[in-house]
């Protein structure tokens, strides 16, 4: 209380937004104000204050060995190295995961996810950590663990249909995973009832919100991620390429040509390394997703095989795979002489992609700036010497998973056999059996049934 009284005393000419409402406030209700008792002016100057976030700045993590190496370059061109040699040590690291399968890509999205949530957390609970919420921290991750159980739940109902029908456990976790996973939120739920105590009942719902809005962001869009990977793991590889690229030529355009100020949320991002990144990005995907399509271990969709018990990406191509022969348009055959073009058709796609990538998805990355900005933080957190947090790295990640996501819904999808499959495996035998004479007769009325077929 002490403390806080002293800090209303020192803000009394900060003319913070909020007073206003606050003032309202402490009329309706004397006692229940941001955890404060009404005791006069200083206290609502106190209150006031207390929402300017008490958070520490980022340190500076980078390896001594980097920083000797470094030292006789200006600030400028040192933080250009040290970005420069982690990004391709990331970009190392991210294709050496890709070698390593699906499996392993599914516990890295799910590691970047729960860090990604740390970090967020941690600036809400260093904000408001002078109010000692009672089981905030233990919620916010008890909240993460329900989520996710629904999700990850989900994932196995849709895709390891034969695992299922083959554990008895499961099939009883499968048929009634939305009502267990809503009773584990429900108990959430009243543990947060139970937990609100007097004066900080604003703050705890506060907090409440900033758990479920992180989780909205965080986990939700981490699901679409791995969604995505099933449906091949191009849809997966190139959409995150296509991001880090853009990030990357964007930055190098910017540094060394940018003059431009692009928008007063990002001051160093400028409209010259935004266009350069535009053209640069679509010029990579393109290449990118004619290079991927060839090779039937990224283009096929990510199956589990319940007789080897591991993921398996063998198929037959689809057409968005196949070469096809385009006709140029009239005014592009004046200017390259050429009538066709041999091209896939994901290539195409991958125009739309890197077009979103590049002028909608650093919008993800504005974002981000205006929370850390509302904040007063430069960074979501440390992790990666000159990069920031991972949430830093992962800002348009999450915009652009939801965007493939709704484009292959939208533009790609039909329907999947294999998935068609798992559920059925899932049904009780004569509701199997059911499905099985109704697809006969529907078979036999095509004509696709042979007559002495049918008989035996």
């Amino acid at each position: 209380m002490t403390e806080l009284r002293k800090r209303g005393a020192g803000g009394a000419g900060g003319g913070d937004p909020d007073s206003t409402e606050n003032i309202s406030d402490k009329e309706a209700d004397g006692e229940d104000r941001l955890g404060l008792p009404s005791e006069g002016e200083g206290d609502l100057e106190g209150d006031c204050k207390a929402d300017t976030p008490d958070v520490p700045p980022s340190s500076d993590n980078t390896p001594q060995c980097l920083n000797k190496a470094l030292e006789g370059l200006s600030s400028r061109w040192k933080n250009w190295w040290i970005r420069g040699i982690l990004s391709v040590t990331m970009i190392i690291g991210f294709f050496l995961i890709i070698y390593l399968g699906p499996l392993m890509l599914i516990f890295v999205v799910m590691s970047v996810q729960i860090k990604c949530f740390q970090e967020i957390i941690t600036i809400g609970y260093r904000v408001y950590h002078s109010y000692d919420l009672p089981w905030f921290r233990t919620l916010s991750w008890y909240f993460l663990i329900c989520v996710n159980y629904f999700f990850y739940g989900e994932t196995v109902a849709d895709y390891f249909g034969a695992l299922v029908q083959r554990e008895e456990p499961l099939q009883f976790l499968v048929r009634y995973h939305r009502f267990i996973s809503f009773a584990l939120y429900l108990a959430g739920f009243c543990m947060f009832v139970l937990s609100l105590v007097k004066k900080h009942y604003r703050l705890q719902f506060y907090m409440f919100a900033w758990t479920h809005v992180t989780l909205l962001i965080v986990v939700t869009q981490s699901h679409l991620v791995i969604q995505n990977l099933f449906e091949g793991m191009i849809w997966f590889i190139v959409p995150i390429s296509i991001v880090i690229c853009n990030d990357i030529m964007a930055y190098l355009f910017g540094f060394f040509f940018g003059r431009t100020p692009l928008i007063k949320l990002s001051p160093k991002k400028t409209w010259e390394g935004f266009i350069g990144g535009f053209f640069s990005t679509v010029v990579f995907g393109f290449i990118f997703a004619y290079l991927l399509s060839q090779y039937q271990y990224f283009v096929c969709p990510v199956e589990y095989n319940s007789e080897t018990n591991r993921f398996a990406v063998d198929c037959k191509p689809s057409d968005l795979f196949v070469m096809q022969e385009y006709t140029l348009p009239a005014v592009a055959q004046n200017i390259l002489r050429w009538k066709t073009v041999n091209l896939y058709p994901f290539q195409i796609h991958s125009i739309a992609l890197s077009t979103f990538g590049s002028l909608i998805g650093p919008f993800g990355g504005f974002f981000a700036s205006g929370f850390k900005r509302a904040f007063k933080i430069k960074d979501f957190a440390d992790t990666i010497p000159g990069h920031g947090g991972i949430m830093d790295r992962f800002d348009c990640q999450y915009l652009m998973a939801t965007f493939v996501h709704v484009y292959i819904a939208s533009f790609i999808r039909g329907p999947n056999p294999s998935k068609v499959l798992q559920q059925l495996l899932v049904l009780q035998p004569e509701q199997q059996l059911s499905i099985f004479n109704t697809l006969r007769n529907h078979l036999r009325e095509k004509g696709m049934l042979p007559p002495a077929v049918l008989e035996q």
